[in-house]
């Protein structure tokens, strides 16, 4: 069984975690908060979900917990990560644990609206058995008017871009900037 970790799979991507488990992955989902992952847990029924939670912006219980889910539930093929600014070491602990177990491995790394995607991937630290793809989360135009996204929509977005394989995936507009919400 394939192994996918979703962080931030409890809020706006749970509808993805879901999927995940729907078409047969094991999932381990991040989050901090213990309700959300309660609802997910019933959202779920009796699949494989393996819930992890740990605020990511600290180093090490997010390593602790990294290797305690790889060793359960074996390595992963497969990570969604929405991470806030604020856990400037998260996706580079997490892409550390992940290639130390798999020899090829996908990183789905949803940004948002305003994200440089250029400076980005020069900051971000891709290793060689890492195939590194980006969602970039944008707004949407409608009558005029426009509006952010919704988590079904958010969660849609990073599915077509794993169904797809995507390298980049814009989910609604990122331009023109002046019209985002």
């Amino acid at each position: 069984m394939k192994h996918a970790l979703v962080v931030g799979g409890t809020g706006m991507l749970s509808n993805l975690s879901v999927w995940l488990l729907k078409n047969g992955y094991h999932v381990s989902v991040i989050a901090r908060d213990n309700r959300k992952m309660e609802n997910l847990i019933k959202r779920a029924g009796k699949r494989n979900i393996t819930p992890v939670l740990v605020d990511y912006r600290k180093d090490k219980e997010l390593r602790y917990k990294l290797k305690e889910v790889i060793q359960t539930n074996g390595e992963i093929d497969f990570v969604v990560a929405w991470i806030h600014s604020n856990a400037e070491n998260a996706l580079e602990i997490i892409a550390e644990e992940v290639t130390k177990t798999v020899n090829q491995w996908d990183l789905f790394h949803v940004l948002g609206s305003s994200a440089d995607l250029e400076n980005l991937k020069k900051s971000v630290t891709i290793h060689g058995n890492c195939i590194y793809h980006t969602v970039q989360l944008g707004f949407i135009l409608e009558n005029n008017h426009s509006r952010w996204l919704t988590n079904n929509e958010i969660s849609e977005g990073v599915i077509e871009a794993i169904k797809n394989d995507k390298s980049n995936h814009v989910v609604g507009a990122i331009e023109p900037w002046e019209l985002r919400p």
